[in-house]
């Protein structure tokens, strides 16, 4: 199977810096924002997106592990730190890759149980399938692909890439 690189490692981090500067600038009267990764990629992109924002920012960044199995979505979802830790604060839901808004539109139905100042979401990729009401506030790029396409995004160390395969 071929791979076609959509996203370089570079580019990657421009986007990264981007999207911190986008959730600065929405939030930039805030002390605290929580930014809620969903497991694997999604936490390791949300952990970048907070370096990325602590360079450029007062900001408290506090980091949540939002753990949700995404071939059965329907299942229990937990998070990392208890809901008290982000009652009535600003919340940012990251991913790494938005395809059909399933994974997406189940983690923020969690959020939604539990009084928020602001609720934002986040995607490194933005696929446009979606078959859910949702979308991304915050992008690092939007792709029309056919639905037989599959995106791969690769976090290794300090390095990322994002194929199409």
């Amino acid at each position: 199977m071929q791979k076609t690189i959509i996203l370089s490692n570079e580019q990657i981090q421009h986007k990264t810096k981007r999207i911190a500067y986008q959730i600065y600038e929405s939030n930039i009267s805030e002390k605290q924002v929580i930014l809620a990764g969903i497991k694997e990629n999604g936490f390791i992109f949300a952990k970048r997106i907070k370096e990325a924002l602590e360079k450029i920012s007062p900001i408290d960044v506090v980091l949540c592990e939002v753990i949700i199995d995404k071939k059965k979505p329907l299942e229990t979802i937990t998070t990392s730190i208890p809901a008290s830790e982000y009652k009535n604060k600003s919340l940012i839901l990251v991913d790494d890759v938005l395809n059909s808004g399933t994974t997406l539109i189940y983690a923020a139905k969690l959020f939604l149980e539990v009084p928020l100042k602001r609720f934002k979401t986040v995607v490194l990729v933005n696929r446009n399938h979606k078959k859910y009401p949702i979308k991304a506030d915050f992008k690092g790029i939007s792709l029309s692909t056919s639905m037989q396409e599959h995106i791969c995004v690769e976090f290794e160390g300090k390095e990322a890439q994002a194929f199409l395969e």
